[in-house]
């Protein structure tokens, strides 16, 4: 039986995970670290630090399996996205990541903008602050001395996968979300580059998220209990290993996570996006398949909202209640639509489909009448009316869909079960394992090392769902059509009013 090891490098915490070209799960190992916030505004972290929690990890799954040891026939990757790493010429870090979550660089932003006005028509994304492109042009503005020591940028988890093979390098999925990506054509945007006055060489070579970047070097078996040798793919960006890990293979399915925060996503084999530029496109980690199951490349779209369980854990700090189970329990005996109560989950600001850091939240319609169930109904409802939003945005698109994968935290409850299946129109299935971004990452390791011809054909073997889907219910998805069009006004009626400009 050959194993394959999933490393899953989230923003809080590292999980490895190893298992089986069945599926199976032999054993996960997880360890946290903390953000650097030096200033309010800024978000780093030490990679060097974050290196030791991955080796601890990959220790700890090696000593309480060690008869597997020599099985292990490929390792893959699922990284946090667009943040900064900047290497130096011994291939160390020469100062420490700048992360997604960082908003320092506006002033970046607005260089960008007014140097290369299409850029959008180049990446198919706005832009951000916590990416890659515009903090390598606050690095190049505030710390030259860094810069001028700079030889290569990369990604997070690049640089892990780096200490473990040698070998530089990042992958077309994570790439796609930096800012500095042609996104259709798959490859750096070198005018953009060259526009900016970037070095060309900064930017390390791209490769699909199943290929082999390297094997395991003998320092790395050392410093892991890995065996040496073992093959190293690229591994791809968390969102989009996430999708492979929850079975995302064909163009009429969406995944609706909710974590944290929440996310719709989609699958596409042509590079579209938005006209408005109000969702996300990146490269998938998973070739799509043709008419003859030869390989093609594919896109994944993605509307983001920054407000998702979290909400529910705001709500549920201040009603002083013991358990999410205990809210769900009398959410169910709240009438579906909250008896008019609507929730704008903006309590972190809004990506889409309004992109304002400003926005803020909203409870619409309160009364006398409204206690806690219609309370804690009404904020699960609206964390799905807000990826509603990404749904419209889809169907202008000329998408359509027939099936959601539900994932995160949220799928775990059969209440938001049935709210998404209403609110989205679409039966609702879950996975049966939770670590789908490992899974995912040990699933880009068994097609690049061979043991399957396909992503498609390893999900198959490997992705398990629960058999009991959740279907709409007609009389709930009647009065979520009736709540959606009032939520979808609330933002436009009020943006003057929160303070800022959408942009």
């Amino acid at each position: 039986m050959r194993y394959f090891l999933g490393i899953d490098l989230g923003t809080s915490s590292v999980k490895s995970l190893l298992m089986d070209e069945g599926g199976g799960v032999a054993g996960v190992a997880q360890r946290g670290y903390d953000i650097q916030k030096p200033q309010r505004s800024w978000a780093e972290q030490d990679m060097v630090l974050l290196w030791g929690a991955v080796a601890e990890t990959l220790r700890e799954l090696m000593g309480k399996n060690p008869s597997l040891k020599g099985q292990i026939a490929g390792i893959g990757f699922s990284g946090q996205m667009h943040g900064l790493v900047a290497l130096g010429r011994d291939g160390e870090p020469v100062r420490r990541a700048i992360i997604w979550a960082d908003q320092r660089s506006q002033d970046a932003l607005a260089q960008i903008a007014a140097r290369i006005p299409d850029y959008r028509g180049v990446t198919l994304n706005s832009l951000s602050t916590g990416f890659l492109l515009s903090s390598l042009l606050w690095v190049r503005e505030h710390e030259p001395d860094v810069y001028e020591r700079t030889r290569h940028v990369m990604l997070p988890k690049d640089y892990i996968r780096c200490r473990m093979c040698g070998e530089m390098g990042t992958d077309c999925s994570d790439a796609s979300g930096t800012a500095a990506f042609n996104t259709a054509k798959r490859e750096w945007a070198w005018d953009m580059i060259q526009r900016l006055g970037l070095d060309a060489g900064l930017f390390v070579p791209c490769h699909d998220s199943w290929e082999t970047a390297g094997r395991v070097t003998r320092r790395c078996a050392e410093e892991t209990g890995l065996p040496e040798g073992v093959p190293i793919v690229y591994g791809g960006g968390d969102t989009l290993v996430q999708a492979v890990g929850n079975g995302l293979t064909e163009g009429e399915a969406m995944i609706s996570n909710i974590g944290t925060a929440s996310q719709l996503l989609c699958l596409s084999e042509q590079p579209l996006h938005d006209p408005e530029f109000r969702t996300n496109t990146f490269c998938h980690a998973a070739p799509g398949s043709g008419p003859r199951r030869e390989r093609l490349n594919s896109w994944l779209l993605m509307g983001a909202n920054l407000t998702g369980g979290v909400a529910l854990k705001w709500l549920r700090g201040i009603l002083g209640m013991d358990s999410y189970e205990q809210m769900t329990e009398l959410a169910f005996r709240a009438a579906p639509g909250s008896e008019g109560l609507i929730f704008l989950p903006y309590l972190n600001g809004e990506r889409t489909p309004w992109n304002d850091p400003n926005a803020r939240g909203i409870l619409f319609g309160l009364s006398l009448k409204h206690g806690r169930e219609e309370l804690i109904r009404s904020v699960m409802e609206g964390i799905v009316l807000a990826q509603r939003e990404t749904l419209e945005i889809f169907r202008q698109m000329g998408l359509r869909f027939h099936r959601v994968i539900a994932s995160g935290g949220g799928a775990r409850s059969l209440l938001f079960r049935k709210i998404i299946a209403s609110a989205l129109g679409c039966e609702v299935i879950t996975n049966a394992v939770q670590e789908q971004g490992c899974v995912g990452a040990a699933i880009l390791a068994a097609v690049g090392t061979g043991a399957f011809s396909s992503i498609a054909e390893a999900c198959a073997r490997v992705v398990r769902f629960d058999r009991e889907a959740v279907e709409p219910d007609p009389e709930w998805a009647g009065r979520y059509d009736g709540l959606f069009a009032k939520f979808h006004e609330l933002y436009p009626a009020n943006k003057t009013l929160f303070g800022g400009d959408a942009g």
